[in-house]
């Protein structure tokens, strides 16, 4: 220890936090850690490592901390403190929570920030900067030695939980009938929900500055009051579902608030305040129309609402994060408020689903209950009892996935302070009870035999029975699948006839043959398992069944109890006598919580008592209780123990016993105790760790809320610590390995690849498949011991055969593996070993997997500016993990994404990756920036775009291929200009080096001769020869341009449509087509060639490289010439090449038949005399169709360098798939796709882009995987859908019977088409072409896109099938014959959800006047990063809702505007005739 005098520098002076000079200190050196303190300061010591040692000139015996570290710990400048040197062991911390805002970081990101801070020094509000800055979190709190603290040492075995203030927040608020109730301060518990509850979290939110994506949704249950169908009206019965015991329900959810950030939320609670008063009258008279009878509709109790319904709603938002990936949150919550208790009555399979689905997809699920806390352990589900037996016994179970908390408003009573924790029946009137008392004078309360004997029950030894556990080693006898819950114990295969309904009595009886049956097999498999339910017929003389079935052995044992499965039900009152098998999905969240003083995890919302220290009272006989035997014989299947038993039981430190089951009251003998207290009584909660005792109901003893969760929510921590034992592998687990020879693989791929990567060393490899996994879902498992892993490759299983390349790990028994990793998700286990160059991934997957489910539910919901409640459907489905094609995805990182593993999405290969598309869109439209200015202006004055402005989109839209996605220099002597005339004409340079660039087609067609006058060579002629125009292409001054030649491309590479433009401005007399012409020719006759030595394509005009093949005679004089790659497909993964075509025109041109497009072809929507095309005569019919009119696939796909700045710590690539085709009047699409890659690089990469599109006049904007989120798509969105907007045709119609009377009728559906079309044009809708999500079969859907990027709207439209015969398809769609195609006509899925909207029939009554419309839905993948002061309507809210009310009035014709529109389209065309005429 030593005296220093303390100063403190500015983090500019100095980044490192300590200066201290080593000469000052004899025996410190680098990077040991100091201690810090004021000898007259009780404040925590400050810990920091020495970084840096040199600091002259400060003084003798000083030294200099951070400013804002000093005074954080009070440390007073100038004055004396003393440094000690500490032992890491003893600062050493258990768990670190790290915080982090507005960033995506992924969970391999987590992992290896996590290893890149071991034996570093971290203190309270540490700022943490990983990948150059692009990753950015601050240390929020720390544990160490069960006890918070200031400051600490990070090592190997510090667990590090992630928290993230921006993550996506579902509240789910449940609107069942007690939010109308009353609490015991007489608030409504809606109140206390909303005023209380929420507006404390949104006031927490506020002071953290959390910036949550928060969706929030009422939503309740209503039941009907009906016995069968017949009794609903048509309208009613689409939505209805009917519950096991035959009630009819429907489930509504209103969505109040749709992923919006606020700074302020305190309108979103007026809001829910207004849906509140007219919430439940509107649900429950949604139905009700004039005249007509509906059966009575009541809204559901909190228990019997659909709470697991609404979990699993926001799971299939949750589950397809890769899908839209958005880069500015992290992480995913769903919290149900509800007025309820925390009880539940559910179904058991949706519970198996939903459990499943939550822990494997890492969702934090979170309950909050409003009402007042149960005397019994919660939260609890009760399963739907579906056996008709009175007796059969009712099933609970406790989760362990649902983090509960209770919210109490610290309001005072007076008077008392009791809180009531049941809530009392409601008073009944006198009617019944007199009634009661007249029967029981007439002695006629219950007849004799339908109650039970007193005298033959002790009822509390018959619950004693049901409680307890089977005896140990008795052989359990289970039932494989858990649908029905009989009363008996239910073998498989087993027929249980039951009797017929009518003649059941009030007690129903069991079937007596069945007892027998089973009371056999189970004694003569030596079970002394007698223990359960108890047979119903103390007195069976009037049941006509029992007469002559009885058998003589069931009479006997008619007071003896049935025998029921051996396994003990829970007692919600007294749960500390279950046993449960510990499992990796107990253990999942486990390291999310930090270490008590007692050494159990502790959950930080509980206040409770110390833990029941009441001894053990048996310890040894339930060791083995919960392993089934393997033999051949019995049907059992481990399933139970980790599926249905949700008593959360777990070990204190892990104290697994020998079978891997938990020895829970007191410590089996076979286990070292690791706590001082013997006695475990029932471990409940989310840790797991924590005993359920009464006193947690008391009144000082409550659970309180877990603020922490709901505020700054945890990631799925990167670590567990569960891995199966030995007995257990091998009778549980199936076992396959595979090796990987990195070095071998890549020798083979680098010799195939034409252009040289660096591949990826073996150890990258073997850390890239670890954050492979982690980022899926996986977890590392630490803490196991190691060497009952290594020989867990047991005899049981059949040995992998010995692989070809690498010898058998076990035969080594001399080379020690120098690297090995546990994974686990669910019951799936990886192990990852590298010995030497060999990396060996041995997977264990579950024997017996859980059974897949697919659970289909109808629902109505309301999502924001809709009308109405509409039916929506939706299915929910638990992922086959263990399915994954591990394989394939290692491989893919091992050869650096070469093209033989592609990222595809093909059925066999569900592989998960990341995805982000985006759309090019005009940067700025005068008319945007008018309707932002002017609160009055209407919003559909947006201009046809001209000649002029297409050309400037393809212009920027090459500069954009070429600088930023290619990223092609081309020399500085000759700077190629822009294509089109504006530039030209800049009189500045005058000289012979300009390359005239000139476009000699006006839209007229006359030609154009305003080039400058400074051109001093003369034109090429008209015919000159090819080798003519070669040479001319060559000229250093007047030549096309060619790019500067890099690895991948040959000498001498010019752009395909830079050429025709050149060829266009320097030959005399050419047009677009004969440039085009001339340029197939020279490729014809060999003098160009694709730039990958390809020759088999036609000459492409667009971003296309070709190259000047040298003639023979040249050979020699060029010695500098580079060949081309010749390798198509490896050119197409590293370059992006883009064809351009011209708008195109829904009119068929007057005089051309061969259909060539002119890229400068007039504009789409009128003919050259201003005529809407849809009034137009000569309407090209296949316009509609959505095939190709190009040969090229709808998509391409290219490799893309995602690292561009170096930040990374590992090599980081990625993938882009874009359109082949580029059109100026139509969007155009991006999808950027990794896998292994950093969120926030990506991120900086696409942002990047946005910027520089600017440059080019373009913006970027993302767009959602599935645009429209109609319910026809596996993937889309419950909780979205489009908004419909119906076109009113009445006025337009006049006298006519049909809108387009007077035109052939063949073209009635194409002219309806166009007419919409430029509606939508009018608003400032462009085309885009996106690979249809919702169904294959090519239904022709007309999707398009604001130039804003703010909202997509779809035009429905039915296709005649002879047309749809004729349609070519691309080539790179498979037709798919799931959707069966109608002889007359197609109806695209999209109609069918119109027309059910609107009219509300069938789907099959197609009534043509009702189904013009359009379906309007929002981009919500708009981020606030995204905006800039260029394109300020994107993502404005004023902006987006005017619109769609605008667009709604034009519609239904306010203002008469849409007949007006109608008007003036046919004055035009009159106009057009006159001039013909005369």
């Amino acid at each position: 220890m030593k005296s220093f005098k303390l100063i403190v520098h500015q983090s500019s002076f100095s980044t490192s936090d300590l200066i201290i000079n080593l000469k000052d200190y004899p025996g410190l050196k680098e990077k040991d850690i100091v201690e810090i303190y004021h000898p007259d300061n009780d404040y925590p010591r400050l810990l920091l490592q020495v970084a840096k040692v040199d600091a002259a000139g400060r003084g003798r015996d000083t030294i200099s901390v951070e400013q804002s570290i000093a005074t954080t710990f009070q440390l007073r400048t100038f004055a004396d403190v003393y440094v000690n040197i500490v032992n890491v062991a003893d600062v050493a911390l258990d768990s670190v929570e790290l915080t982090f805002k507005d960033q995506y970081m992924g969970r391999s990101e987590m992992w290896r920030l996590k290893n890149n801070l071991v034996s570093t020094c971290v203190y309270l509000n540490k700022k943490i900067e990983y990948c150059g800055g692009a990753i950015r979190c601050q240390v929020y709190e720390m544990w160490s030695q069960g006890d918070r603290v200031a400051c600490g040492v990070i090592t190997e075995d510090t667990k590090i939980v992630f928290r993230s203030s921006t993550s996506m927040v579902y509240l789910f608020i449940q609107m069942s009938s007690e939010m109308w109730d009353f609490d015991i301060h007489g608030d409504l518990y809606f109140e206390k929900a909303v005023n209380g509850f929420l507006a404390e979290l949104f006031a927490k939110w506020k002071k953290n500055g959390s910036n949550h994506e928060v969706t929030i949704v009422l939503f309740s249950r209503t039941f009907y009051k009906a016995k069968s169908l017949e009794e609903f009206p048509q309208h009613m019965k689409e939505c209805l579902q009917k519950d096991y015991r035959g009630r009819f329900y429907e489930d509504f959810y209103r969505v109040a608030v749709q992923n919006e950030r606020y700074e302020d939320w305190s309108n979103v609670l007026l809001q829910l305040r207004r849906l509140f008063t007219d919430y439940q009258k509107i649900v429950l008279q949604y139905h009700e129309r004039p005249n007509m009878e509906i059966p009575t509709a009541i809204n559901s109790t909190a228990a019997q609402g659909n709470f697991l319904e609404v979990l699993n709603m926001s799971l299939n938002v949750f589950e397809k994060h890769y899908l839209d990936r958005c880069f500015d949150r992290t992480g995913q919550l769903s919290v149900v408020i509800t007025p309820g208790v925390g009880v539940f009555e559910v179904d058991r399979e949706l519970t198996n689903v939903t459990k499943q689905r939550i822990i494997d997809n890492g969702v934090g699920s979170d309950l909050v209950c409003v009402g007042e806390q149960p005397l019994h352990a919660v939260p609890l589900l009760k399963f739907h009892n579906k056996d008709n037996n009175l007796n059969s016994i009712d099933d609970y179970s406790m989760p362990h996935w649902i983090n509960l908390s209770f919210y109490s408003t610290n309001k005072k009573v007076a008077y008392s302070n009791f809180i009531p924790r049941i809530k009392l029946p409601p008073r009944k009137s006198q009617e019944p009870l007199r009634k009661m008392y007249e029967d029981e004078r007439k002695g006629k309360l219950l007849k004799e035999d339908e109650y039970m004997h007193n005298s033959i029950f002790d009822y509390d030894a018959y619950d004693a029975q049901v409680f307890q556990l089977p005896p140990a080693h008795s052989t359990c006898v289970q039932r494989v699948t858990r649908t029905k819950k009989t009363s008996v114990a239910g073998l498989e295969g087993m027929n249980r006839r039951s009797p017929p309904t009518s003649t059941m009595h009030h007690r129903k009886m069991s079937d007596p043959d069945i007892h027998h049956t089973v009371a056999d097999i189970l004694t003569n498999s030596g079970s002394s398992n007698k223990q359960g339910a108890y047979d119903t017929n103390s007195d069976a003389t009037d049941s006509p069944l029992s007469s002559n079935r009885l058998s003589p052995r069931s009479s006997i044992s008619s007071h003896k109890p049935v025998i029921r499965t051996g396994r003990a039900l829970i007692n919600p009152f007294d749960p500390s006598h279950v046993t449960v098998k510990l499992t990796s999905n107990r253990r999942r969240w486990t390291h999310i919580f930090p270490k008590g003083p007692t050494g159990v995890l502790i959950q930080q919302h509980h206040y409770q008592a110390r833990p029941a220290g009441e001894p053990a009272s048996r310890t040894e006989e339930h060791r083995e209780n919960n392993i089934p035997k393997e033999n051949g014989t019995s049907i059992i299947n481990n399933n139970h123990s980790i599926y249905q038993v949700d008593g959360n039981v777990m070990g204190r430190k892990r104290m697994i016993s020998a079978s891997g089951t938990l020895a829970v009251l007191g410590v089996a003998s076979t286990t070292p105790s690791t706590t001082n207290n013997a006695s475990l009584a029932l471990l409940w909660g989310a840790t797991g760790e924590q005993e359920w005792t009464p006193a947690l109901t008391t009144a000082n003893r409550a659970i309180g809320v877990d603020w922490k969760s709901l505020t700054i929510p945890a990631c799925l921590p990167i670590t567990t610590d569960y891995f199966p034992d030995k007995r257990s592998l091998q009778n549980d687990y199936l076992v396959s390995d595979y090796n990987l020879l990195p070095d071998d693989v890549n020798a083979d791929f680098a010799k195939n690849r034409a252009i040289y990567k660096e591949p990826l060393t073996t150890m990258e490899v073997f850390k890239e498949l670890v954050s492979q996994r982690l980022a899926q879902g996986f977890q590392l498992i630490v803490g196991v011991n190691e060497n009952e892993v290594i020989e867990s490759h047991c005899p049981s299983t059949a040995a992998p055969p010995p692989s070809k390349v690498a010898p058998q790990i076990g035969k080594q028994s001399n080379a020690a593996p120098t690297k090995r990793y546990l994974l686990s998700i669910g019951r799936i286990f990886h192990k990852l070993t590298l010995v030497g160059s060999t990396i060996t991934v041995t997977r264990y997957r579950p024997r017996h997997p859980y059974p897949p489910f697919n659970i289909h539910y109808r629902y109505r919901f309301h999502a924001p500016n809709h009308d109405t409640y509409e039916v929506s459907w939706v299915s929910f489905t638990t992922e086959k993990l263990e399915t994954y094609n591990w394989n394939y995805m290692d491989h893919y990182i091992c050869t650096r994404g070469d093209t033989d593993f592609a990222l595809v999405e093909v059925n066999i290969m569900a592989l998960k990756y990341w995805r982000f598309r985006t759309l090019l869109l005009p940067l700025n439209n005068p008319a945007t920036k008018q309707i932002m200015e002017d609160e009055t202006t209407h919003c559909d004055i947006y201009p046809t775009p001209t000649r002029h402005d297409l050309d400037q989109l393809t212009d920027g839209f090459l500069k954009m291929t070429e600088q930023y996605f290619n990223k092609v220099k081309r020399p500085n002597k000759q700077r190629q200009l822009s294509p089109t005339k504006s530039l030209n004409t800049s009189q500045s340079h005058k000289v012979a080096v300009k390359t005239v660039l000139e476009r000699t087609q006006s839209q007229t067609g006359e030609s154009d001769d305003t080039y400058d006058d400074g051109v001093l060579e003369p034109k090429l002629k008209a015919n000159a020869t090819l080798v003519e125009v070669v040479e001319r292409m060559r000229s250093p001054t007047l030549g096309v341009g060619f790019l500067q030649q890099t690895v991948s491309l040959p000498s001498h590479t010019f752009v395909s449509i830079y050429a025709i433009h050149w060829l266009q401005a320097n030959m005399e007399g050419v047009t677009y087509e004969k440039a085009t012409s001339i340029m197939e020719k020279l490729l014809q006759e060999r003098m160009i060639c694709h730039a990958s030595g390809d020759t088999s394509k036609r000459f492409v005009v667009g971003y296309y490289m070709y190259h000047i093949l040298p003639q023979k005679k040249e050979k020699d004089s060029m010695p500098e010439y580079v060949k081309p790659l010749g390798d198509l497909q490896s050119f197409e993964n590293e370059w992006m090449e883009v064809e351009v075509l011209g708008p195109r025109s829904p009119l068929v041109p007057a005089g051309s038949i061969t259909g060539a497009i002119d890229i400068s072809g007039s504009s789409p929507v009128t003919d050259d005399t201003g005529v809407p095309a849809f009034l137009c005569d000569n309407i090209d019919t296949s316009y509609m169709q959505l095939g190709s009119d190009s040969d090229m696939p709808l998509y391409k796909n290219t490799h893309l360098d995602i690292d561009v700045n170096n930040k990374s710590d590992r090599i980081e690539w990625g993938h882009a798939r874009y359109q082949a085709t580029f059109r100026p009047d139509q969007a155009y699409e991006m999808c950027i796709q990794w896998a292994v890659a950093s969120g926030n690089i990506v991120a900086e990469l696409i942002f990047g882009w946005a910027r520089k599109a600017q440059s080019c006049r373009l913006q970027m904007v993302p767009i959602p995987a599935d645009p429209l989120a109609l319910p026809f798509t596996l993937k889309s969105d419950p909780l979205r859908g489009p908004i419909y907007v119906p076109l009113n045709e009445e006025p337009l119609l006049r006298s006519k019977t049909a809108l387009f009377e007077g035109f052939p009728e063949v073209t009635w559906l194409e002219r309806l088409f166009l007419f919409q079309e430029a509606i939508v044009g009018r608003f400032g809708f462009i085309k885009c072409t996106v690979e249809s999500t919702s169904h294959e079969a090519g239904v022709g859907d007309h999707l398009y896109v604001h130039v804003t990027g703010n909202m997509f709207i779809l035009i429905p439209t039915t296709v005649k099938s002879e047309q749809k015969a004729l349609r070519t398809k691309p080539a790179n769609r498979p037709l798919n014959s799931r959707y069966p195609v109608h002889p007359e006509a197609a109806p695209s899925p999209h109609e069918g959800y119109i027309t059910r909207h609107v009219t509300g029939k069938n789907k099959d009554d197609y009534d043509n006047s009702r189904r013009m419309g359009f379906l309007w839905s929002w981009n919500h993948m708009i981020s606030k990063k995204l905006k800039s002061s260029q394109t300020p309507a994107t993502g404005d809210e004023g902006f987006q809702m005017r619109m769609l009310r605008d667009f709604k009035h034009f519609c239904a014709n306010h203002e008469q505007r849409l007949s007006q529109f109608w008007d003036q389209c046919w004055e035009l065309r009159e106009k057009a005739h006159g001039i013909q005429s005369c």
